[in-house]
């Protein structure tokens, strides 16, 4: 009857220590994956009809939720918009933009979620859209036209820039950890 009891004490506590892990995991990844500028990014994704994990995981990849940064090429703010597609989506919104505007993290977020919201009307197909936010729609419609990548999305990997390759692997990747992590909650 010992061996019993102390067999129900060890599995007792190997439950305990692993439920204790479990539940730190989820912290520890949340505390990776933030949901900073949430006020903004449900908004805008209930507003433009995009999944807000979606924006999320396109923030966290851009600039890691830092709403004053700059890229080398000049893309601004959060979701990283170059100022001509800043313009561009601010007009087909009926807004007047300066360009430092780009870094204020609720009109960034706007312009930016408008933007992956054209994209994923344009392509219907999630993979296609960040592959045009990233590099451009010419430059998709082109890969698409000249059979380097199907109209569906489903070959992904033969997206010929590297970086864009990468890039939609990265915020795919990201994008179902967000819904891992957050989707139950609401």
């Amino acid at each position: 009857m010992k061996k019993i009891w102390k067999v129900l004490v060890v599995l007792i506590v190997i439950i305990t220590i692993l439920f204790t892990i479990f539940k730190n995991k989820n912290t520890i990844m949340k505390s990776i994956y933030i949901t900073k500028y949430s006020e903004y990014v449900e908004k805008y994704s209930k507003e433009y009809n995009v999944d807000k994990y979606l924006i999320y995981a396109t923030i966290k990849a851009e600039s890691n939720f830092s709403e004053n940064a700059e890229s080398k090429k000049g893309a601004k703010g959060l979701m990283q918009l170059m100022d001509s597609t800043g313009q561009e989506i601010a007009k087909s919104l009926n807004m007047t933009i300066d360009n430092d505007d780009l870094f204020d993290s609720e009109i960034n977020i706007k312009l930016g979620t408008k933007y992956i919201s054209k994209m994923l009307q344009k392509y219907n197909n999630t993979e296609l859209a960040l592959a045009a936010y990233n590099a451009g729609s010419g430059n998709v419609d082109s890969w698409i036209n000249s059979n380097k990548i199907k109209s569906d999305g489903s070959d992904i990997e033969n997206i010929p820039f590297k970086e864009t390759n990468n890039y939609v692997r990265r915020i795919l990747k990201d994008y179902r950890i967000y819904k891992e992590l957050y989707e139950q909650e609401g």
